[in-house]
C-alpha cells in the first residue's frame, strides 16, 4: 500500500506573536540555531519514510508563496489550500478523500508542521509501529507522548494498558486539558499521554468514521472529490469548502469512534508551544538566558531576547521575554507567555490589523 504524509500546516501560531503574524505564522519560522524553518524540518525527518512525492501539506491558501518559497522540490500538485480555515475535521476530511481519489487507498501519517523532535530514529521507528496497526481492519492510531510533568495546556489521552494490538494500546478517552491538579493524577496513574496531534491511518478507515459520525462533513467533501482533477474542482473548493462544518477531529471522531489505538512516544518531542520553549530547544548562556541577534545583556538572567535590526540592551532584569520586530515589541514576564492571546484579541478590538 502507498505510504504517504500529510503535514497540517494552517495554524496562526498566536503565542509566538509578534514574530509569528497571519502572513508569516510559526511553522515557517526558524526558531533554533540551524537556520531550519519548523516546516523544512517536519518534511526532512519524514524522508527516510516517505518519499517527497508522497508527502503533502495542507494549509491556508494564503500561505502557498512561503510553501513554495521554503520547499521548492515538493510538487505543487501536493499542496492542498483551504480556502479558508474550518477546524482539523474538514482539513483531514479533505486531504484523505483527495488522497483516496488517487491511489484508491493509503496508508496515510497526519503530522503537525509545527513541532521539534530531537531522537528522529526513535520517531520514525515509532511512526512505523502505528503503521503496522493502522494497516488492519479500520484501525485509527494516534501517538501519545509520556508525560514527564503536570503539564495543563495539553489533552490527554488515557489508555488501557492491558489491551494491546501489537506495539499499540486500547484508547479509552481523550480528555481535554485539565487543571493542575488533575493534570498530577494523570502523571501518578501512569495511564494517560499527552496528546500530540499526530494521526495514523488508511484513507479509507479515517473516511469511514468521518461518514458514520459526521455525515454533512462527508457529503460536503463528495462534492469537492468529484471535482478533483476538473477545470472546476478550484472553483467547487472555494464555494463548498466554507460551508463545511467547522469542528476538530478529535471532538467529531477520535471521540466517539472505536478501534482507536495509541502509541506512547519517547522521541525528545517540543510542541514549541510558546517563547519558553526556546529554552528547551536551544542552548542558553551562563546566566540562562537566550540571546538572539543584537543583544547587549548585563547582570541579566533566565530571559528570552530575540532581536530584529536594532541593539537591545537588558540590564539588572530576569524572567522576561522581549522580542523585538519592526513594527511591534513585546515585553513579557515569562509566567505569562500563554497569554499573548490577550495582546491580540486587544489589537482586533483596537483594529490594528496590521499587527496581527
Amino acid at each position: 500500500m502507498k505510504f504517504t504524509a500529510v503535514i497540517m500546516a494552517g495554524g496562526v501560531g498566536e503565542r509566538f506573536w509578534p514574530k509569528s503574524r497571519q502572513n508569516c505564522p510559526k511553522q515557517f519560522l526558524s526558531l533554533t540555531s540551524d537556520g531550519e524553518t519548523m516546516i523544512q524540518k517536519t518534511v526532512k525527518r519524514l524522508k527516510p519514510l516517505v518519499s517527497l512525492q508522497d508527502i503533502y501539506i495542507i494549509t491556508n491558501a494564503h500561505y502557498l508563496p512561503l510553501i513554495h518559497e521554503q520547499l521548492p522540490d515538493l510538487p505543487k500538485e501536493n499542496i492542498i489550500a483551504e480556502p479558508c480555515p474550518r477546524n482539523t475535521a474538514p482539513a483531514i476530511g479533505l486531504a484523505s478523500s483527495l488522497i483516496a481519489k488517487k491511489y484508491e487507498d493509503a496508508l496515510m501519517f497526519f503530522l503537525p508542521s509545527d513541532h521539534l523532535i530531537h531522537h528522529e530514529q526513535n520517531y520514525i521507528d515509532t511512526l512505523k509501529k502505528a503503521s503496522d496497526t493502522a494497516l488492519q481492519d479500520k484501525n485509527l492510531v494516534t501517538i501519545g507522548i509520556t508525560p514527564t510533568y503536570p503539564e495543563t495546556g495539553y489533552g490527554y489521552i488515557k489508555y488501557d494498558k492491558n489491551q494491546m494490538q501489537d506495539n499499540a494500546y486500547a484508547v479509552e478517552c481523550f480528555v481535554e486539558k485539565p487543571d493542575l491538579k488533575t493534570a498530577e493524577a494523570y502523571l501518578q496513574s501512569g495511564n494517560y499521554l499527552w496528546n500530540s496531534g499526530m494521526f495514523i491511518w488508511k484513507a479509507s478507515s479515517i473516511l469511514h468514521n468521518i461518514e458514520k459520525y459526521m455525515p454533512e462533513l462527508y457529503q460536503g467533501l463528495q462534492t469537492i472529490t468529484d471535482a478533483y482533477g476538473t477545470r472546476d474542482f478550484e472553483f467547487i473548493l472555494s464555494e463548498k469548502f466554507p460551508e463545511l462544518p467547522s469542528e476538530s477531529i478529535d471532538f467529531g471522531v477520535m471521540e466517539k469512534a472505536e478501534h482507536i489505538f495509541t502509541i506512547p512516544g519517547d522521541f525528545g518531542w517540543d510542541d514549541v508551544g510558546s517563547w519558553l520553549a526556546l529554552e528547551r530547544i536551544n542552548k542558553t548562556d551562563e546566566n540562562h538566558n537566550i540571546l538572539d541577534g543584537d543583544v547587549l545583556s548585563i547582570d541579566s538572567k533566565n530571559c528570552t531576547v530575540t532581536g530584529g535590526g536594532r541593539t537591545i540592551a537588558v540590564l539588572g532584569v530576569q524572567d522576561l521575554v522581549i522580542v523585538d520586530t519592526e513594527d511591534a515589541l513585546l515585553i513579557c514576564h515569562k509566567n505569562q507567555t500563554q497569554d499573548i492571546k490577550k495582546i491580540l484579541a486587544e489589537l482586533k478590538a483596537e483594529h490594528k490589523s496590521e499587527l496581527l
